[in-house]
């Protein structure tokens, strides 16, 4: 049982609202950059396989930073749905100064805008950069050989359709724990992600041919990594990937790819789910008798297209045109399509600007054809130590924005109306999460490699109330809450800054003593491949996941010590055991939110035969939709 805490107040109606505009974007990011325009630095002067770099140093945390650099070719033209290219030498010394433009997504308050309004398509198809953190080190300072720093390599999230790496500040992490840290940006959405027979033309190599260019853009970032490192004392043998929601499925995918294979030597997925798409349900027509595509599948969105620009008048009728096209010609249309043309097929009103778009395709290359668990359990993977997590109330962020349970004014989140039944989704959605992210791939792995497999559970949930909005109730512990904690940045801004108790300054010191703690731990993680008691020896003992026994120790806890502090705790939860618990309760007094919460677990891939049979009673009774 938590202890009650006392909550701080709003001064104005105005941050009220501003707060509730803002609802996500200060927990998908980290804060507290400096907003003073960088200097050059002589000396982060700096020498990659491409030419020197100079970046600066970081006004508010001494961090020398490196921004835009980039580890890949521009993925366009006869580039673009294909594998990424090392990227060329430049002259002279390159200013990394300035952030490199976000990926193609559409604009929003968690994606890359740069003022374009909420929906318009944003950034650019040159976008392949990355950033780097460092402690300060003039250029005869840099460590060598053993005393290289071990690299954290930062995957941004967002559904892998928006987010860009600029929003995070990872300049306190490393100076705080003596860490390199990289944050990369990678191709988003169906630039990132799209197979299609025409696209897997004679003569070309099997990474083209995968329609995972997204998965490839991590790749070739960890390949530079591996070549550069080094000039800004990092160890390229001691390689952490961590990310968070899209970027922690990402850091699954890079632990399912061979191509990933002694590129990396430790993983962190933070709220990530262990899923790939079948090639089936990413290429084929939703209506395909044998094996259906997803609804914005290549197949479907080209019929789309063929309508839209008048080659048919319906769907029947593109169908019959999409037949008589050559693959070349199918190509060469894609490839005709702006950015803009591309995204008009999708829907960019969804939560923050993503949308739905098939990813991680199983194309028996770069990601395998057996399910993303299946392969997890026969060993088929590369095998490092492994930390995977998730927060206690992850679905909030998302039912706060939607949830028929919360009271809007002017599409704004007000208060909870029904605080019961907000909670009881909550529960089933974020449990089922736990399930599919942690407890099952986890104890798969713990299985093939033994005690170098960690989990943990983000339960603070001690946010400040806004008037009568109450935001430990309306998000809690929801997602991405824990990535302040990571990279320690709590100011957001004027308006949107009281997320984090500022009134209190035992709240205060709390939250902060939990940040701490969190990241020695992804520290000594990255330093050992092992989080032991962190960096200082001063923590609780977080052990390996235990499977032996329903009683044994599987994850860690972390919350303030007025929510009961760090502790490791046992319980775990078993995908079919939480559907038979969801047909069976009784406390739902209609079938729609049963059914939403049915829809929620499916996520468009592989319904295990249980969950396919409930959705389908859904359908009978009408509450599919």
């Amino acid at each position: 049982m938590k202890v009650p805490k006392v909550r701080g107040g709003p001064r104005n109606r105005t941050r009220a609202i501003a707060l509730a505009v803002a609802i996500a974007a200060p927990l998908s990011g980290c804060g507290g950059e400096s907003e003073t325009p960088p200097v050059a630095d002589p000396q982060t002067r700096r020498i990659t396989l491409q030419g020197p770099v100079i970046g600066f140093s970081h006004a508010d945390n001494t961090a020398h930073v490196w921004r835009g650099l980039p580890f890949a070719r521009p993925p366009v033209a006869e580039l673009r749905w294909r594998a990424p290219r090392p990227p060329l030498p430049w002259d002279g010394t390159r200013e990394a100064l300035e952030h490199g433009p976000a990926c193609v997504q559409f604009a929003g308050p968690l994606g890359g805008s740069d003022g374009e309004p909420a929906g318009a398509v944003a950034g650019s198809e040159d976008c392949l950069v990355l950033n780097v953190f460092a402690p300060p080190f003039d250029e005869n300072g840099i460590p060598t050989g053993a005393d290289r720093l071990p690299v954290l390599f930062w995957i941004h999230g967002g559904g892998n359709t928006i987010g860009d790496a600029r929003i995070y500040d990872a300049g306190r992490l490393a100076v705080e724990q003596r860490v390199i840290v990289v944050a990369v940006q990678y191709r988003l959405g169906v630039l990132g992600w799209l197979s299609h027979p025409a696209l897997r033309g004679d003569g070309l190599l099997p990474d083209d041919r995968s329609g995972n260019y997204g998965t490839l853009d991590l790749v070739r970032a960890l390949s530079w990594v591996r070549e550069n490192i080094r000039s800004f004392g990092g160890d390229p043998a001691r390689v952490t990937i961590f990310g968070e929601s899209a970027g922690g499925r990402n850091v699954y995918s890079l632990m399912l790819t061979p191509r990933g294979r002694g590129l990396f030597h430790g993983a962190i997925a933070q709220s990530g789910r262990a899923a790939t798409t079948p090639r089936h349900a990413a290429e084929n027509l939703s209506d395909d008798p044998d094996a259906p595509g997803q609804k914005k599948s290549s197949g479907e969105v080209l019929l789309s297209m063929l309508q839209a620009d008048g080659y048919a008048s319906d769907r029947s009728a593109a169908r019959r045109h999409l037949a008589g096209m050559e693959p070349e010609a199918i190509a060469a249309y894609l490839r005709g399509k702006s950015p803009e043309q591309l995204l008009a097929h999708y829907d960019g009103n969804r939560t923050g600007g993503m949308y739905r778009v098939p990813q991680l395709i199983r194309d028996g290359d770069v990601l395998p054809q057996a399910s993303a668990l299946d392969a997890l359990r026969s060993g088929a993977y590369n095998r490092v130590p492994f930390i995977a997590g998730t927060n206690h109330d992850e679905s909030k962020l998302f039912m706060a924005l939607g949830s028929d349970d919360v009271a809007r004014l002017f599409g704004l989140p007000v208060w909870v109306k029904d605080q019961a039944s907000y909670d009881r989704e909550s529960r089933y959605q974020s449990e089922m999460w736990k399930a599919q992210g942690v407890d099952e791939p986890v104890a798969a792995m713990r299985g093939v490699q033994g005690p170098s497999v960690f989990a943990y559970r983000f339960d603070w949930d001690e946010e400040s109330s806004l008037l009568w909005l109450d935001l430990s109730k309306l998000i809690g512990a929801a997602h991405a809450v824990e990535i302040p904690f990571i990279f320690g940045g709590f100011s957001f801004g004027p308006g949107i800054d009281r997320v984090f108790p500022n009134d209190d300054e035992e709240q205060r010191s709390q939250y902060l003593e939990l940040s701490r703690q969190m990241q020695s731990y992804w520290a000594e993680f990255s330093y050992t491949g092992d989080p032991g008691r962190g960096r200082g020896g001063d923590l609780p003992h977080w052990t390996a996941w235990n499977g032996d026994s329903v009683n044994a120790d599987k994850y860690i806890l972390f919350d303030s010590q007025a929510g009961g502090g760090l502790r490791m705790s046992s319980d775990s939860v078993d995908s079919e055991e939480l559907l038979a618990e969801l047909v069976a309760d009784e406390s739902f007094s209609d079938e729609v939110q049963r059914c939403r919460i049915l829809r929620g677990w499916n996520r468009g891939n592989d319904p295990w035969p249980a969950l396919s049979e409930a959705l389908a009673r859904c359908e009978a009774v009408g509450a599919g939709a």
